[in-house]
């Protein structure tokens, strides 16, 4: 077999570039031009663009595993994570990169989930509410294994902010809760732990910027990299709302 035909196909990479921290700076997309190899994900075509020629190109990572959430971007109109993405999935080598809207712009494809994910978590309360004071000497009570297992199937949310930027209600309302913060009051309902009535849910998300502002696009569901079932939670939730009204 000869080099050139050795040799990975072209990709064609246009990210876009910005620091809105810097006064001259102007949103720009930049081409990037790289050898794909057998395997490359978006997360490793990324590193060599840093590495080999732009060593300034802001983007996030931590485990490249689909675990901790990180690196979720825009890539070709659809939210994804970089790191589960193959530069195989894309048959013309052309790939285009955003940074996912709906969060606070850090730098290029970097942005700031955390601010976003913190907040929530206040707004909703994302705590045990108890009407005892916690004996810690005391054994937990038990739980019914089904009940545990749907505790445990909405907590594998791993907070990176797909569901969030793929929303439409999100994207136009800045102050909706978001499907991560709805799965979040979804998981503490079905905890036993939790004695919060349906009531007090409902002052939490009784209103368009929360429970009744989803639209039931299902556009949240269908990015989950996790394949939580959203929309089957969110129907739930709005169910158990509207019989309060």
């Amino acid at each position: 077999m000869s080099n050139a035909q050795k040799k990975g196909r072209e990709l064609t990479f246009s990210i876009l570039k910005y620091n809105p921290s810097k006064k001259d700076s102007k949103p720009e997309f930049v081409e990037f031009k790289i050898e794909e190899t057998a395997g490359m994900t978006l997360f490793i075509a990324l590193n060599i663009i840093r590495e080999k020629i732009d060593a300034d190109l802001a983007f996030d990572f931590v485990c490249r595993a689909g675990i901790c959430g990180s690196c979720g971007m825009v890539v070709n109109g659809k939210p994804l994570l970089a790191c589960r993405t193959l530069t195989a999935d894309y048959p013309d080598g052309k790939i285009q990169l955003m940074p996912m809207p709906a969060f606070e712009l850090i730098r290029d494809l970097s942005v700031n989930t955390g601010k976003w994910m913190d907040a929530m978590s206040v707004r909703v309360e994302s705590w045990i509410h108890i009407n005892e004071v916690h004996d810690i000497a005391k054994l937990e009570e038990k739980v019914d294994p089904d009940v545990a297992d749907e505790t445990f199937e909405l907590d594998r949310c791993i907070e990176c902010g797909l569901c969030v930027s793929s929303c439409a209600t999100a994207l136009m309302r800045p102050d909706f809760v978001g499907p991560a913060g709805l799965n979040r009051i979804a998981r503490f309902h079905v905890d036993p732990h939790d004695n919060r009535t349906d009531e007090d849910y409902y002052e939490l998300i009784g209103d368009d910027n929360g429970i009744f502002g989803c639209m039931s696009l299902m556009a949240c569901e269908d990015h989950c990299p996790k394949e939580l079932p959203l929309q089957e939670k969110i129907a739930y939730l709005r169910r158990k709302m509207v019989s309060l009204k």
